[in-house]
């Protein structure tokens, strides 16, 4: 008799299986192996346990969704975790993060950590940037640690009844957030190596851990992620504040570039888009018409 459940942990090469509220230990067949196909958390698959009590992955049912780094599937939103400071803010990385999300229709919420470690002139700064992608995404911050139980409170909200994926550079602070929405997760911590201003990896499994009600997973930490199956033609697509300008472009399939009379550059002269977005955008525009092929 074959069961459906969700893998709810990867470890080496086993898989823990959810149904219901009980977990069973499986591995994958050898065929999936054949067909290249690894089962990742977040997968939905029929398995069997045999007659000495051994769990095998007979079926991987067809994905919504899937991320690469981390490897995860079937995602609904993603916490994205960016440090206001330590390591430094890297507005490229995260723009580099939501392509990736739009581009695999997860919806992206921007969690900004580490800001009551902002100095004024720091905040004042960082508040611009806040402000701006606010427009576009659900986005969290807490200036002061008075009011940080408020803001976790209001993010847990906009989670419900979700599978979720935490992400970010690391360093950034995903466990220090779990930690916080579930105090007795007591996740590791890293530390910041100063002088590369990069977080140690913390995390070394990919899980999905039960916090009030909603599915979260705690994934190993990046630094870099590629911008993969996205052309020069679907980039500005994933960008919802380009989107907003480019039906007034005058071309049509404008890619915001050296075309004349487009709307979106025009945007970025008025200071409606925020340069710094248009210039990773240009980047990651030069990125993918370097990109080399690769056949199959």
């Amino acid at each position: 008799m074959t069961t459906k459940g969700r893998i709810k942990q990867s470890l080496s090469g086993y898989y823990d299986v959810l149904v219901e509220d009980k977990e069973y230990r499986t591995r994958a067949r050898g065929n999936f192996r054949k067909k290249k196909m690894t089962p990742v958390v977040g997968d939905w698959v029929d398995f069997k346990i045999d007659d000495n009590g051994d769990g095998y992955i007979l079926k991987i049912y067809p994905r919504k969704n899937q991320l690469v780094r981390p490897p995860i599937a079937n995602i609904d939103t993603a916490i994205v975790v960016s440090a206001c400071v330590e390591p430094d803010f890297s507005p490229n990385l995260l723009d580099r993060q939501l392509v990736m999300l739009e581009s695999n229709n997860v919806r992206p919420v921007l969690f900004f950590s580490k800001a009551d470690l902002l100095n004024q002139e720091q905040r004042e700064k960082f508040e611009s940037y806040f402000n701006y992608y606010s427009k576009y995404y659900s986005c969290y911050i807490s200036f002061e640690n008075e009011n940080r139980q408020n803001v976790l409170n209001n993010l847990m909200c906009d989670l419900t009844n979700e599978i979720v994926v935490v992400m970010g550079q690391t360093g950034a602070g995903k466990s220090t957030l779990l930690n916080d929405l579930k105090p007795d997760l007591n996740l590791e911590t890293g530390k910041i190596s100063k002088a590369l201003s990069r977080g140690k990896h913390t995390t070394r499994k990919v899980t999905l851990l039960d916090i009030n009600g909603v599915m979260i997973a705690d994934t190993p930490g990046f630094s870099s992620f590629e911008l993969l199956n996205i052309t020069k033609d679907t980039l500005p697509l994933m960008y919802p504040d380009f989107v907003k300008y480019q039906d007034n472009c005058k071309f049509r399939g404008c890619l915001h570039l050296k075309e004349p009379k487009c709307a979106v550059k025009d945007a970025v002269n008025k200071g409606e888009i925020l340069e710094n977005r248009y210039i990773n955008y240009v980047q990651f525009q030069d990125m993918l018409a370097n990109k080399k092929v690769r056949y199959k």
